[in-house]
């Protein structure tokens, strides 16, 4: 009796059992994304529709890494300011936060507030120029996370789960719509000088082909290294990259389904085209000197945040799918204590720039069709840490929103008389992701990857779209 030799599974499947097993294994690849679904890999980058018609075409994320206090920023709470000093009412029951201050005394704000605007939002005088956009924004009051520290908030404001390993937010975006400029990457990343914590797993793509991941861009004026060839190297760097393609496609043939090898290919071509587009791109000379002072880009304090904000403007006029900038790269807004110094500092960083990109984008036309989303990954405690500092709060945060699709000036949820706790109108992270992907055409339980035979999703089996934002 002959026994085969099996070089290879793909010869087992074939061989043995009488290819039984290779009936199973194709039934198994028929279930893969096919050529016209999302993120097929003959052509990940295509423009593609969306479920419906969608009222946001780009993101700009605005992350204030670290934990923005609400209750200082937006929430004001008057009934925190009368009982300051004393303990939480024992009806508050045991507070479990990182540093155990949950059975401190109460820290009433130092903040003055006042209602803007004909929607009469709340902002405290750390957000000055904010406060001028109140009738753009639309404020989540009660958002909840399940993370009680950095690494595990961050990685669940980003990818849904306080573990590694699953897509993020751009991610997904880019899986689901494509991107509308192929010489630039469809999901970019600006950080304000820190490591963001938790690294790369932020802007990562998890099971997905790496093809959808974001893409840092470096601090300082030259975010892209090696990026301006020779002046007389361009017919033998197409010459080159052609050759390339076909022994990578020789290459892919031999190894399908290797994502990685796929995206290697997609990054080398896109770097190609990048050098004919990105030096434009982020070259801000180009700008007027009005509009750099706008952005604060002439302020110590804000020149750095500000020219992210100005950047991230320029790239989705150029049609970058998700920009994702942060504010505070490294828990900066971390004020564990010396709160009053900590956010001070912080929200001169970053309020002007902020204010000045609505201004900019809805003045350009842009608005219309580019969410904006301003925040972190949870917000702080009404009591106090040491004398002067707030801990972690995922229990009650708030969140803004402006720009496409968002019901300007509105306000949904409320915490309760002290910031703590989300009481009325809740807002998980899966709700908020629900949210997000709603406003760019999609029904968050239809956009999926097949990964191990389940179909995976931003929002796992949670989510549910918070209509009462929507415009």
């Amino acid at each position: 009796m002959h026994v085969p030799a099996f070089q290879s599974r793909r010869d087992f499947l074939r061989l043995a059992g009488g290819g039984f097993g290779a009936l199973a294994f194709a039934a198994l690849n028929a279930q893969t994304p096919g050529a016209d679904a999302p993120g097929s890999p003959s052509d990940p980058f295509s423009p593609r529709a969306p479920h419906f018609p969608a009222k946001a075409k780009n993101v700009i994320f605005l992350f204030m890494e670290g934990g923005p206090s609400h209750i200082d920023l937006t929430d004001p709470k008057p009934e925190l300011t009368r009982q300051n000093g004393k303990p939480l009412p024992a009806s508050f029951g045991k507070v479990l936060t990182p540093m155990g201050t949950g059975g401190n005394n109460l820290l009433a704000s130092k903040r003055k507030f006042k209602k803007h605007g004909q929607s009469g939002l709340d902002f405290s005088d750390w957000l000055p120029n904010m406060a001028k956009h109140a009738d753009r924004f639309a404020l989540l009051r009660a958002c909840w996370a399940d993370g009680l520290n950095h690494v595990g908030s961050v990685c669940q404001m980003n990818t849904g789960s306080v573990l590694a390993g699953r897509p993020s937010l751009g991610s997904w975006a880019v899986y689901g719509l494509g991107t509308e400029n192929r010489n630039l990457p469809g999901f970019v990343v600006l950080t304000d000088g820190g490591e963001v914590t938790g690294g790369a797993k932020n802007w990562g793509t998890g099971y997905m082909p790496a093809t959808f991941q974001g893409t840092p861009f470096r601090n300082g004026p030259n975010p892209i290294l090696n990026l301006n060839p020779p002046a007389d190297a361009a017919a033998g760097q197409r010459a080159k990259a052609d050759l390339i393609a076909k022994l990578n496609e020789i290459h892919r043939r031999e190894r399908p389904g290797d994502t990685q090898l796929e995206a290697r290919q997609a990054a080398y071509e896109l770097a190609f085209r990048m050098q004919a587009t990105a030096p434009e791109t982020v070259d801000l000379t180009k700008e007027d000197d009005k509009t750099k002072e706008a952005y604060g880009l002439n302020r110590k304090e804000s020149a750095e945040f500000g020219h992210r904000c100005l950047l991230a403007r320029r790239l989705v006029e150029r049609g970058v799918r998700f920009v994702q900038v942060y504010c505070g790269a490294g828990s900066a807004w971390d004020a564990h204590s010396d709160l009053e110094g900590n956010h001070t500092r912080l929200c001169a960083r970053a309020d002007q720039p902020t204010a000045a990109l609505l201004a900019d984008l809805h003045q350009r036309g842009l608005l219309d069709s580019t969410l904006v989303i301003w925040g972190g990954e949870f917000g702080r405690t009404p009591m106090t840490e040491g004398t002067n500092g707030r801990d972690h709060n995922p229990y009650g945060f708030s969140m803004l929103l402006a720009g496409a699709g968002v019901k300007a000036g509105a306000v949904h949820g409320t915490t309760d008389e002290f910031g703590l706790r989300g009481v009325d109108g809740r807002v998980h992270i899966h709700d908020f992701h629900a949210t997000i992907l709603h406003l760019l055409g999609f029904d968050h339980e239809r956009l999926t990857f097949r990964h191990h035979g389940r179909d995976e999703r931003l929002t796992d089996v949670h989510g549910k779209v918070v209509k009462e934002i929507l415009a």
